[in-house]
């Protein structure tokens, strides 16, 4: 009997990603138009709460089976997903949704480099050259119409790129070689976001409970958007997607987020860049995207076979983990 993988017709599930790749995009004008400096980690707490509340039903009973490695590695994750969000949240709410769409883009080349950091191995040069052409494309494009320093948001969002490449590196280094649910993780993080974001909201600014009685229904549309859509639908999108083609398809389809963020930025926000933006985009995109085939290309000679056997398909290394995490 054929299997699903080979019936599944390609131009499907490439269409499916796109879609991901530009809700992922649009992510960063949505929670631009609901965040306020006092409402951000009450924002979170109900995006993550909402999300959480959709997957518990399919969670539950895979939840039993999980073990304490895998629940423990949960948590752990979710701490640093909760960092993640916050920076690039508050980073979101100081800057436009173009630089945060780009910046964040950054963490396909920080991953590998921490990655290969903590293994003691280096990658080809033309990595290296990638990775300052993305850094040189961020300076310009967080700079506007005219050479100025990055803003405080521009910084928070860089910082979040950094944090996420430690999210996707942790995630790996705990995964590889066990038989984690990858859908328990995402459930066990989510769930720490919801308790620690709507637990620490009162502290922060308003609470989850207020800010939820006060959202009209357009921001609420944006919140539901954000949960079910951008996470929900993602998610169950990429585990469908990675068992139908392969891991690299699926991160260089959804690698296309930051062009989306780009367009949604300008055409739907209102976003102006200038000239040096534009070149600064340019350099981002270029970067990133030759950055990930060398690190790509160098795996696949450095045994691809090996390292394939070795984490499982469940859990690709370097850029293509971060097909696996929620937007």
């Amino acid at each position: 009997m054929p299997s699903s993988r080979t019936t599944v017709p390609t131009g499907l599930v490439d269409g499916l990603l796109l879609v991901v790749a530009a809700v992922w995009g649009s992510t960063y004008l949505a929670a631009k138009d609901l965040v306020t400096d006092r409402t951000v980690v009450a924002i979170l707490g109900l995006r993550f709460l909402l999300t959480a509340v959709a997957l518990a039903p399919v969670c539950a009973h895979r939840l039993r089976r999980a073990s304490r490695a895998e629940i423990g590695t949960g948590l752990l994750l979710g701490a640093i997903l909760a960092t993640v969000m916050t920076l690039e949240t508050y980073g979101v709410a100081g800057t436009s949704a173009t630089n945060a769409g780009l910046i964040i883009s950054l963490t396909i080349v920080m991953t590998p480099l921490l990655e290969n950091l903590v293994a003691r191995s280096w990658l080809p040069p033309a990595f290296f050259v990638a990775a300052v052409l993305a850094v040189v494309g961020v300076a310009l494009l967080a700079s506007g119409s005219s050479l100025r320093a990055p803003s405080v948001g521009d910084l928070l969002v860089l910082a979040a790129a950094a944090v996420r490449a430690v999210h996707v590196t942790v995630m790996h280094r705990r995964s590889a070689g066990r038989q984690f649910d990858s859908l328990n993780l995402t459930w066990l993080q989510l769930s720490v976001g919801a308790v620690v974001f709507c637990a620490v909201s009162p502290l922060a600014g308003d609470s989850a409970v207020a800010v939820a009685g006060r959202l009209h229904a357009g921001q609420w549309a944006d919140l539901l958007y954000l949960a079910l859509v951008c996470t929900v639908f993602a998610f169950f999108v990429q585990m469908w997607a990675v068992r139908s083609t392969s891991p690299s398809r699926v991160s260089l389809l959804l690698g296309t987020e930051p062009i989306w963020a780009l367009a949604v930025g300008v055409l739907l926000g209102g976003d102006r860049i200038g000239w040096t933006g534009v070149l600064g985009a340019v350099l981002v995109l270029a970067g990133t995207n030759w950055g990930r085939r060398v690190e790509r290309a160098h795996r696949e000679r450095a045994g691809g076979a090996s390292s394939l056997a070795a984490t499982g398909d469940a859990l690709p290394r370097g850029a293509d983990a971060e097909a696996q995490q929620p937007a």
